[in-house]
């Protein structure tokens, strides 16, 4: 075993109160590739400014090889010096180090180099930093949050630059499928203190609640000692006559430690309050367009919402997802096509801005509108402060200013707001941000139970995969040009399909491209022939396809009738996926026919004079 590079042992940290941080520790050999994973409040982020040198532990050892470079992913990063993005991740270079990597970096992230740092987007700010740390390849890569702001193809791109790095890995993300993609260790930190898995993040759930499972018995266990121990105190003749000192110096010991067990943090009980049913159609969309400056946002796209339905929206930033989203909800009007919005719609909607946060206000103000200390969650009366701890807020809480509270604390109270209002039309822009694993749980759960339509916007894969029914993407993600393409299930299922059509059009084009080249060739040697005609088979098919064309019109007309059923997909996934691969082939193969019999009845024209 190599020796550590880095090592906190017996980290502690307190702000008053319960200690954040109580004998936590971390080390990192070269080569690791570490998560460390934790409630949102138990002390991550700290932990890892402390293994930066940024914080200082009040008690504990920090050790750093000497010889060892460090770099630390800022929240917040400091551009006051620069006058560009490039000399800012420039900066973050050793001597030595190839500067081509900073050029590297940035273009995959998006960005030029270019970019004054005073007009950067928070997204963007994110950007800049990951290459300014990633750049010099370090000996220890410290990352809190790395995925934030970043859109799927970056994040798969970061997956596979951190898999092959060199470097060691510390990592914070609440992004379940890009910790397992990259992780080969887990650290939990729990109430102070830490444990180490030796194995990635997708095993750490399992090992997780076997912990909790064996902690839980133990204390069952001590409470029944204590028991039978006080039955002693009170009833033992021998006890009461020679004062077994020791054996009562146990008992209180056992007391003392029983008291101060503190148990795993709750998890958050709530569902969605009930509203009205909507109607079975809940949107239909037909044609919709948009366009900005020229650019094509929306190409002809149209789409039917029924009741029940969870759909996905994915693709790359700047593709149109929002846009599309807004278009769909009633909320901005399409340049050209309709949008019917169904019938008893009530919408609720959680912004990805979190737009909607007033940050001077109170916990409690916010949640029940400034009308005193209750509200109505499914037409009963709730005092604010029992709901609040629902949502893992503590009663103190109440009159805090919601500008005190992290990023995940404010994601969580909105989610609190959402679901105290009736509603049976969800819509999630980014739900997922900031929400710790756990709270992830939950939102999964009340997602996939709600009785209403749910259309969300999401970079989480695994969140995706979990929930909806069906996933509109880009028709061409590399380079969105406006066309996107509903597919059926998640975000794993689009992929499968996406590829299964690329490989199916690539068979056919094959298949097809020698006996075109076979009527091509006739068709170019009739004219010096002087024959000045179709040749049979060319007759045949130019005859023919209006008829074969006619057939896979109504094939997939019959199909769409199929799939319109809103519960199909819940009753038989199966028949839903085999119906939706089956269109797409027809799809394709009808496009084929159009341009074949285009191309025949121009050869005709051309032919005929």
């Amino acid at each position: 075993m190599a020796p550590p590079i880095l090592k906190l042992d017996d980290i502690f940290l307190s702000f008053g109160g319960a200690p954040l941080l109580a004998g936590a520790g971390l080390q990192v050999e070269p080569g690791d590739k570490i998560c460390l994973v934790g409630r949102n409040g138990s002390g991550k982020s700290t932990l890892l400014k402390i293994a930066a040198g940024l914080v200082e532990a009040q008690s504990g050892e920090v050790f750093r090889h000497p010889s060892s470079t460090v770099r630390y992913l800022e929240q917040a990063p400091d551009f006051a010096d620069y006058k560009t993005v490039a000399a800012y991740a420039e900066a973050g270079l050793g001597p030595g180090d190839d500067p081509y990597r900073v050029t590297y970096l940035l273009s995959h992230l998006g960005l030029t180099g270019e970019e004054d740092p005073k007009n950067l987007s928070g997204g963007e700010a994110r950007r800049a930093a990951l290459a300014r740390v990633l750049a010099p390849e370090p000996d220890i890569l410290l990352l809190d949050e790395p995925t934030n702001h970043l859109d799927l193809p970056t994040i798969e791109w970061l997956e596979g630059e951190l898999q092959k790095t060199r470097s060691a890995l510390v990592l914070i993300s609440h992004d379940r499928r890009f910790l397992e993609k990259v992780s080969t260790a887990t650290v939990w930190l729990d109430r102070g203190t830490s444990r180490r898995l030796d194995r990635g993040f997708a095993f750490f759930e399992a090992w997780r609640d076997q912990v909790l499972e064996a902690e839980e018995l133990e204390q069952h266990k001590l409470g029944k000692a204590i028991e039978r121990e006080e039955h002693w105190l009170r009833y033992g003749v021998t006890a009461r006559r020679k004062r077994n000192m020791r054996r009562l110096g146990e008992l209180q010991d056992m007391r003392s430690r029983h008291r101060g067990h503190r148990g795993p943090q709750g998890s958050v009980q709530a569902a969605a309050a009930d509203a009205q049913e909507s109607g079975k159609l809940v949107i239909e969309a037909d044609k919709i367009t948009k366009a900005y400056d020229e650019r094509l946002i929306v190409a002809p796209f149209s789409i039917r919402v029924h009741r029940g339905d969870c759909i996905g929206l994915v693709g790359p930033n700047g593709a149109g997802k929002t846009t599309l989203l807004k278009m769909l909800t009633g909320q901005l009007a399409p340049d050209s096509g309709t949008v019917k919005l169904g019938t008893n719609l009530e919408i609720a909607t959680l912004d990805q801005k979190r737009e909607d946060l007033n940050l001077e206000d109170t916990l409690a103000n916010y949640l029940t509108d400034g009308r005193g200390e209750n509200l109505l969650v499914n037409g009963e009366q709730r005092h604010v402060t029992g709901y609040m701890k629902e949502f893992l807020f503590q009663p103190e809480q109440a009159r805090t200013p919601i500008k005190n509270l992290s990023g995940g604390e404010r994601a969580r109270l909105m989610l609190a707001r959402i679901l105290s209002r009736p509603t049976n039309l969800l819509i999630l822009d980014e739900p997922t941000n900031d929400l710790d694993i756990e709270t992830l749980d939950l939102l999964q759960e009340i997602v996939a139970g709600f009785n209403g339509t749910v259309i969300l916007v999401s970079h989480d894969r695994d969140f995706l995969d979990r929930t909806v029914t069906s996933t509109i993407a880009p028709a061409n993600p590399e380079e969105p040009d406006g066309r996107w393409i509903e597919y059926a299930g998640g975000y794993s299922d689009m992929l499968a399909q996406r590829k299964g059509a690329i490989e199916e059009r690539k068979r056919a084009e094959k298949t097809a491209e020698k006996p075109r080249t076979a009527e091509t060739s006739a068709a170019a040697a009739e004219p010096s022939k002087g024959k000045g005609k179709l040749s049979y088979k060319q007759k045949f098919a130019l005859e023919n396809l209006p008829k074969e064309m006619a057939k896979a019109e109504a094939d997939i007309v019959a199909r769409e009738k199929k799939m319109a059923d809103p519960t199909l997909f819940t009753k038989d996934p199966a028949s839903f996926n085999r119906l939706a691969a089956e269109m797409e082939k027809l799809r394709d193969s009808l496009t084929k026919m159009e341009e074949e019999w285009l191309e025949l009845e121009m050869l005709r024209e051309e032919l005929e004079g």
